[in-house]
């Protein structure tokens, strides 16, 4: 069982960076389908900057890069010129994949310099490491997880014990008001539209240089339209999301697991299970009344000033 937790939290690592990202993008007010194309990004040009330097930090900065460069691309289109953001998206998403795709092509099969690879060996914390079962499964992961549990954390501060992040939940509660009330709406928007997208990159990161350490054509498999739906189930709240993405990785290593314990089950219905739980949580999400479990007030409206 300290195994099965242990693995678990790796598995969940890109998709909570990727349930963040998103997470903080929908709060602003934006509604970006386009998560599976920024982690397919992220995931290629991560792999390919490592590749090249030799940098496991270099990577990551080229993953974040490329899906906040990604996410610009969805903020000019629906903040600027005002394009539906559920189609602006979508064909984010495809753009994604071709990208990712045509850089990545010559890459396939390719391994992570040791150099890099290296840069996320198991990291013990001293004391906290020691606490049994805890200890193992939550404190002796590689940097990233540990950047993850950070993450968490900064995010709740600043959505909900400061200033910024009350402004922030204005332009996605209600657009109108916060612009009247001086708050920079457009400023708002890109800058966390851009954040949302760096997050979805390193989850892509993650998954190229760290959980499949040999670069693959399609990494992310789909796990960016869960991430989607895990932002729902977590009701926008990223301590929530942080349990969401545990729950989906225990899934998605369960069929490993349980042919390790010699129980076999097919493979093929084992790996649908994280897409079957999440027809169930969008089913379950239509059922939410409680004000903190709803969406923001303006999400995927396109706000344009002279409408007020």
């Amino acid at each position: 069982m300290t195994d099965f937790f242990f693995y678990t939290i790796i598995a969940a690592t890109p998709l909570l960076f990727a349930t963040l990202g998103e997470l903080i993008t929908e709060k602003s007010g934006s509604l970006n389908l386009g998560v599976e194309g920024m982690m397919l990004m992220g995931a290629a040009f991560g792999f390919i900057a490592a590749y090249h330097t030799g940098n496991a930090g270099l990577g990551l900065m080229g993953a974040a890069g490329a899906g906040a460069l990604a996410a610009m691309i969805f903020a000019v289109l629906t903040v600027s010129l005002r394009a539906n953001q559920v189609v602006t998206g979508l064909s984010l998403t495809i753009f994604g994949g071709g990208l990712s795709r045509f850089v990545g092509d010559s890459y396939i099969g390719l391994a992570v310099p040791k150099s890099a690879a290296s840069f996320f060996g198991s990291l013990k914390i001293p004391l906290l490491s020691d606490i049994p079962f805890v200890g193992t499964v939550l404190f002796s992961q590689d940097i990233m997880v540990y950047f993850g549990y950070i993450s968490v954390a900064v995010f709740t501060v600043y959505l909900f014990r400061t200033h910024l992040g009350l402004n922030m939940r204005a332009v996605g509660e209600n657009t109108a008001a916060a612009d009247a009330s001086g708050v920079r709406v457009t400023a708002h928007k890109y800058a966390h539209i851009m954040l949302g997208g760096a997050y979805c990159g390193l989850g892509g990161a993650y998954l190229s240089l760290v959980n499949v350490p040999i670069f693959q054509a399609d990494v992310v498999t789909g796990r960016g339209w869960i991430a989607v739906a895990l932002v729902i189930f977590a009701s926008w709240n990223p301590i929530k999301a942080f349990l969401a993405a545990f729950l989906f990785g225990a899934l998605s290593i369960l069929g490993l697991r349980l042919q390790s314990m010699g129980i076999h089950i097919s493979q093929y219905l084992i790996d649908m299970l994280p897409y079957v739980a999440t027809i169930v949580i969008v089913i379950i999400s239509t059922r939410k009344n409680r004000k903190e479990d709803l969406p923001p007030g303006n999400l995927s409206v396109s706000y344009f000033r002279e409408d007020r």
